[in-house]
C-alpha cells in the first residue's frame, strides 16, 4: 500500500502529456486495477483532482507561458502574427521571444501609446518575469483578448490599462484624457474628418470635471461605472478597432508592410462639414452664426447617445470587376459600420442666431423633420444642455418621448440628467396646460424648462438666460427632404389660398366689394 500511494504522488507531481490528457494505457490500467480491486469510480475522479491542484504550482514559464493550458480552438492569424513578431525580435535584438518596441512598431505604429499599453497589459497577465513575452504566452494573451464578449469586463480591461503606473488601481485625470484622446482620434481618423478641434481640451475636460470633481484620482472601479453608465460606446470602438488590428496584422507583414488598419471614409450627406471648430462659447459678446456646436462635442454625443442617433448612411460600394475586389469593398462596409460613430450626417436645422428667436421661429424650421433630433440649450452663463427626441416633434399638452429619450449636460460638466421614455414636452398653442418645452419625468418639476418666447430656461429649478438655440437633424437624408417638400407644399398652398379667383356674381357679393364701395370707389374693373 505504501508503495502505491508512493507512486500515486510521484505521477502527480508532473504535467499530464497531451494537453491535460493521461495515456490510454494509463487509463486501462487504472481502471482494470479499480474493477480488480472493486474501487469505483469516485477513486479516479479523486487521482484527477490531486492531478489538477498538483498542476497549480507549475503554471507559467519564466516568459509567461501558461504551461499547462490546452489550446481548444487556436486562431490562425495570431499564431502567424506571434510567429513573424517572434522571428523579427530575434533578428533585431537575439531573443526568442517578442518585445514591446516590436509589436508596437509592427502592429500599431499609427498608435503608438495604445500598442504600449496594450504589450503591458498582455505581459502584466501573463506575469512573464522577463521584459519579453514568449511566442506561446503572446498567443496566450492574444486569444484570451481576443475572446472578451463582456461588454463591462472590456471597459475594465481599458480602464485599467490607462492606471497609474506607481498604483494600479488607480486612475487619474491624466488617463482619462489619454483615454479620450485615442477614443476620439481612431473614431476620428475613420470617418472622413481626421481633423484635431480646437475645442477639444474643453470637450474633455467637461468629462473629467463630471468624473473626479475635486479629487485628483478614483478607483478603477468607480470610473468603470461612470463609463458604463454615459459613454460606454465609445471605449467599445476602440476594442473593435484592436481585435480588427491583432486579427488582420498578419497579412500586411507578411507582405513586408507595417500594419495600420485600412482607410476608411463615411459619407458626408452635405458638401460641407456641418460642425465647427469654433471655441467660444460664452463672453460678453453674441456669438456669430458661425459658433456652432464643436467636432469634438458631437463625437462625445454621438458616444453617449443610442445608436440611433449616430447610425452613418449606407453606401452602395463601387462596382469593380472580379470577385476579390466585391468581397474587399464589403469588407471595407462592414468595418467601416463597426467603426463609424462620427455623426457626419447630421444636418442643422435651426439656429437662432441665423433664424432668429421666438417660439415660432423654432416651429417653422423644427417641426415636420420626421427623425431624430438634438436641441441644444446654450445659456448665458456657459452652460449648455441637449434634449435629445428619438421622433419628431409634436405640438401637444402631454409629455411624449419614445426609448431613445434623454436630457444632457454637456457643459462645464458631461453627465447624462435623465434617460427614459414620456419625458418630452412642447406646446405654444393649448390653452390650460403649461406653454414652451420641457423635458423631464416629474411634469411638475421637469428638469429643463424653456418659456414660451425661448428666451429663459429653468435648470433644474435655477432659471438662466437662454444665449442661443441649436436644432440638429439626426435622420437620413429623406427625412430632411420630406419636411422640405412639406415646406414647399405650405408655401404654394398659402399662395394659392391668397389669390382666390372670383366670378362676377360671386363679386357683386362679396363683401370686399362693400368695403370698397364705402372708401369711395363706386366704379372698378372686373
Amino acid at each position: 500500500m505504501g508503495n502505491t500511494s508512493s507512486k500515486g504522488e510521484s505521477d502527480a507531481s508532473e504535467p499530464p502529456l497531451d494537453g491535460g490528457k493521461p495515456h490510454k494505457q494509463h487509463q486501462q490500467h487504472k481502471s482494470s486495477d479499480a474493477s480488480h480491486n472493486g474501487v469505483s469510480d469516485v477513486g479516479g475522479s479523486h487521482n484527477s483532482l490531486k492531478v489538477t491542484q498538483a498542476q497549480g504550482s507549475m503554471t507559467r514559464s519564466a516568459s509567461g507561458a501558461d504551461v499547462t493550458e490546452k489550446y481548444l480552438t487556436q486562431l490562425v492569424p495570431v499564431e502567424k502574427l506571434a510567429e513573424i513578431l517572434r522571428e523579427q525580435t530575434s533578428s533585431k535584438l537575439g531573443i526568442n521571444g517578442i518585445v514591446a518596441d516590436v509589436f508596437v512598431s509592427q502592429v500599431f505604429p499609427q498608435y503608438a501609446d495604445l500598442g504600449h499599453r496594450l504589450f503591458n497589459l498582455m505581459h502584466s497577465n501573463s506575469k512573464a518575469t522577463t521584459k519579453h513575452l514568449g511566442a506561446v504566452a503572446f498567443r496566450q494573451q492574444c486569444e484570451r483578448f481576443l475572446g472578451i464578449m463582456d461588454d463591462a469586463k472590456t471597459l475594465e480591461c481599458y480602464i485599467k490599462m490607462y492606471a497609474q503606473e506607481e498604483n494600479p488601481d488607480q486612475i487619474d485625470k491624466t488617463g482619462v484624457t489619454r483615454l479620450l484622446h485615442i477614443c476620439y482620434t481612431i473614431a476620428m481618423q475613420h470617418s472622413g474628418n481626421a481633423v484635431l478641434c480646437p475645442a477639444i481640451n474643453r470637450t474633455f475636460g467637461s468629462v473629467t470635471k463630471s468624473i473626479f470633481l475635486c479629487h485628483d484620482s478614483m478607483s478603477l472601479g468607480y470610473v468603470c461605472r461612470w463609463f458604463e453608465q454615459n459613454l460606454m460606446r465609445l471605449v467599445l470602438l476602440v476594442h473593435k478597432y484592436c481585435v480588427h488590428t491583432l486579427s488582420t496584422a498578419y497579412r500586411g507583414l507578411e507582405q513586408q508592410n507595417q500594419s495600420c488598419g485600412i482607410e476608411l471614409q463615411t459619407p458626408v450627406l452635405e458638401q460641407r462639414n456641418p460642425f465647427t471648430d469654433a471655441t467660444d462659447h460664452s463672453g460678453g459678446g453674441g456669438r456669430d452664426e458661425d459658433s456652432l456646436m464643436p467636432l469634438s462635442q458631437a463625437w462625445l454625443l454621438a458616444g453617449a447617445l443610442p445608436p440611433l442617433y449616430s447610425k452613418p448612411q449606407t453606401v452602395t460600394p463601387p462596382a469593380t470587376k472580379g470577385n476579390n475586389n466585391v468581397s474587399a469593398s464589403t469588407a471595407v462596409q462592414i468595418f467601416k459600420d463597426k467603426l463609424s460613430m462620427m455623426p457626419s450626417h447630421w444636418t442643422l436645422l435651426y439656429n437662432s442666431n441665423e433664424h432668429g428667436v421666438g417660439a415660432n421661429r423654432f416651429l417653422h424650421h423644427v417641426l415636420g423633420y420626421r427623425g431624430p433630433t438634438l436641441v441644444l440649450l446654450h445659456t448665458k452663463d456657459g452652460q449648455t444642455y441637449c434634449v435629445a427626441s428619438p421622433s419628431e416633434w409634436k405640438e401637444t399638452h402631454l409629455f411624449v418621448g419614445g426609448e431613445g429619450s434623454c436630457v444632457i449636460q454637456l457643459l462645464p460638466k458631461f453627465v447624462i440628467l435623465e434617460k427614459k421614455p414620456n419625458i418630452l414636452y412642447l406646446n405654444t398653442s393649448i390653452r390650460g396646460y403649461p406653454k414652451g418645452l420641457r423635458a423631464g419625468a416629474d411634469p411638475r418639476k421637469p428638469i429643463i424648462a424653456v418659456d414660451e418666447h425661448f428666451e429663459n430656461m429653468d435648470c433644474k429649478g435655477l432659471a438662466a438666460g437662454l444665449m442661443s438655440i441649436e436644432v440638429w437633424g439626426c435622420g437620413d437624408k429623406t427625412s430632411r427632404e420630406v419636411q422640405l417638400d412639406i415646406k414647399k407644399w405650405q408655401i404654394k398652398e398659402a399662395e394659392r389660398q391668397r389669390t382666390v379667383k372670383l366670378t362676377a356674381a360671386d363679386w357683386m357679393d362679396h363683401p370686399d366689394r362693400y368695403l370698397l364701395e364705402l372708401g369711395g370707389r363706386q366704379n372698378y374693373n372686373n
